[in-house]
């Protein structure tokens, strides 16, 4: 019988990580490594390469003798049979190397057909045998790293008030907006000093003297940059502990969105009206907030609209302060919690937080609209501000955006909203807010400070 050169791979193993929902870069090797199972590993073939399993499935696996017959076929051995017989028939060789092994002629006829193949053994993980938590664990890692590497494309701005953006790369340049302190752009060239830089919808140039950009600008990112914590689920339980099993300090509606003041793996701690506690990013996603530039366009609607708004107010003030007192009489409230109010501020702003002091010693009921029956914080600005013809949303994260921004707790007036992480409040004068607090306090007049706000927001 003939002989033929035979290539065989035996010494190379070569693992195939097919995750078809991840993006894994090399990158982030040991991560993975870290993670994937040492069971669940199968053999399969690589694309040039022929399976010892499926040979005798080949066509061309019987060979016909010269009278015709049939000598014989692979179908009383199995793939791994015959691997561990052609190995111990002509010992190990490396990869690549070709020999002529000393063979006997009934494995000669039994792999003489395949002769010409190259055998190459691969293994592939099945995906389907990782656990689901780890997957994702390994994605929102490489999701994290992605994150903090785009920081490094970042210009943010490092100075007392404001930085300029001019329409060209010098100080002749016309000005076209305001980077303030703290404010982020995306870096696109430079300039003989000047960075090129989109923000919010102005693109322009800033001196590069007053801003940090590239690797300087990554910890910078993490401090100036708000860590936000969105629901994803219909209602998330925040507990004491990080754990599924851990009392729960309190809930929070979808698509609400908290800030975040400590990340663990696995768990998230976030600030919501019963104090500090821990989500499962497992039921939020997690994004960094940046302040962007304001062009003069914007500056100047926004200041348009606030004088608007002020002039609007004013005009609505004792229609509205008459529809309060009739209301205030037919709800039974006590007449002497108007006095909380201070004189300061709209007539308008004083007529919302002395008619929401009708309803202070009502119940806290979580998604309630009910200012007698019961409402949560944000259903209970809500329905206060519905008595003035306005609609706001019943989000305490959303109220964040609502009206006109107010500079500090300094500035705020009665009738201003008062912003905190998962939570949001009346002010009504006098360094004080009354908010629909716990379901164990119910609605409650506290000191505007007893948290620290994240934004003041003027709708009167």
């Amino acid at each position: 019988m003939k002989r033929k050169n035979i290539k065989v791979i035996t010494c190379a193993v070569t693992a195939v990580l097919t995750f078809s929902s991840v993006n894994i870069d090399a990158s982030a090797a040991t991560d993975i490594n870290s993670v994937l199972p040492s069971a669940g590993v199968d053999y399969t073939l690589a694309d040039n390469g022929t399976s010892l399993k499926n040979i005798q499935e080949d066509a061309g696996l019987q060979e016909e003798g010269a009278d015709g017959s049939q000598e014989e076929n692979l179908s009383n051995n199995t793939a791994a049979d015959v691997l561990s017989d052609i190995v111990g028939n002509t010992g190990a060789m490396a990869v690549g190397e070709e020999a002529e092994p000393e063979i006997s002629q009934e494995y000669q006829a039994r792999i003489e057909p395949a002769a010409d193949l190259v055998i190459e053994e691969t293994k592939e993980v099945d995906i389907s045998l990782l656990d689901e938590k780890i997957l994702k664990d390994v994605q929102k890692k490489l999701d994290r790293k992605d994150e903090e590497e785009g920081f490094k494309s970042l210009v943010i701005a490092k100075v007392n008030d404001y930085v300029n953006v001019r329409n060209m790369p010098n100080e002749e340049g016309e000005i076209i907006g305001k980077l303030y302190d703290k404010s982020v752009g995306t870096f696109i060239s430079e300039v003989d000093g000047w960075y090129e830089i989109k923000s919010g919808s102005v693109t322009g140039y800033v001196k590069g003297e007053y801003c940090v950009t590239g690797d300087d600008a990554v910890e910078l990112a993490k401090a100036v940059g708000t860590r936000i914590a969105t629901v994803t689920t219909t209602t998330l339980k925040v507990r004491q502990e990080p754990g599924l099993d851990k009392v729960v300090l309190g809930m929070v509606p979808i698509e609400d969105q908290l800030i975040v003041t400590e990340e663990l793996d696995g768990w998230v701690r976030v600030n919501i009206e019963e104090g500090d506690g821990y989500v499962s990013t497992d039921y939020v996603s997690l994004t960094t907030e940046f302040v962007q530039a304001e062009s003069r366009e914007e500056e100047k609607a926004r200041l348009a609209k606030e004088e608007a708004e002020r002039k609007a107010a004013q005009a609505a003030a004792r229609k509205a302060a008459g529809r309060s007192s009739s209301s205030s009489s037919s709800s039974g409230g006590s007449s002497g919690q108007v006095m909380y109010a201070s004189g300061g501020g709209s007539e308008m702003g004083r007529a919302v937080a002395n008619y929401a002091l009708q309803f202070v010693g009502n119940p806290y009921v979580y998604g309630g609209t009910s200012l007698t029956n019961g409402a949560d914080c944000s259903g209970f600005v809500m329905s206060v501000y519905a008595n003035f013809g306005v609609s706001l949303p019943h989000s305490s994260s959303a109220d964040r955006s609502v009206g006109a921004a107010v500079n500090g707790l300094e500035n705020a007036q009665p009738g201003d909203l008062v912003c905190y992480s998962g939570h949001v409040g009346l002010y009504i004068g006098n360094g004080q807010i009354v908010h629909a607090s716990t379901s164990r306090t119910g609605i409650i007049v506290s000191s505007a400070n007893y948290r620290t706000p994240l934004s003041v927001r003027r709708i009167f």
